[in-house]
């Protein structure tokens, strides 16, 4: 099973709020469970160069199905995988990555939070990783405006 964009939105939502709670803007990366982009937010004044590092974090917890602190644990000195990090293209092995399973625990995607202190990227994260066990229906309604008009209330 795949993560749906219904699941993703609530994701993405959860993350955004949690961002705002904690006045850090964020960028939001979603990836399905073959570590292919499926959702991303960047928040206004999120940093551009947290853009890779979230897209890494995902990656990160897809491709190895765990947080990415936990990967981390094997590449640090005296870990059992030093290099590990220079793997895959690049991953990202500290805090801000998390897996995404459903209820039977199969790994469906993984989300990746950066542009904050490591620390508020797994606050944000989590709030995420928790929002996506809420059952969902449908999934957000986007409404195209063209540019130069007025905004719905």
């Amino acid at each position: 099973m795949e993560i749906s964009q219904a699941r993703c939105d609530a994701v993405l939502l959860a993350a955004e709020a949690k961002a705002a709670e904690i006045g850090v803007p964020m960028n939001i990366a979603i990836l399905d469970s073959g570590a292919n982009l499926k959702a991303f937010l960047r928040m206004d004044g999120a940093l551009i160069g947290s853009i890779d590092i979230a897209l890494k974090k995902a990656k990160t917890s897809a491709v190895f199905g765990m947080n990415t602190e936990a990967v981390g644990e094997y590449c640090k000195p005296g870990g059992s995988s030093p290099g590990l990090e220079q793997t895959n293209g690049g991953l990202v092995v500290f805090a801000g990555g998390i897996p995404l399973r459903d209820g039977q625990g199969t790994l469906i995607g993984a989300v990746g939070v950066s542009g904050g202190a490591v620390a508020q990227d797994f606050e944000v994260a989590q709030a995420a990783a928790a929002a996506q066990d809420a059952p969902q229906e449908g999934g957000l309604q986007w409404e195209v405006v063209a540019a130069g008009q007025p905004q719905p209330a």
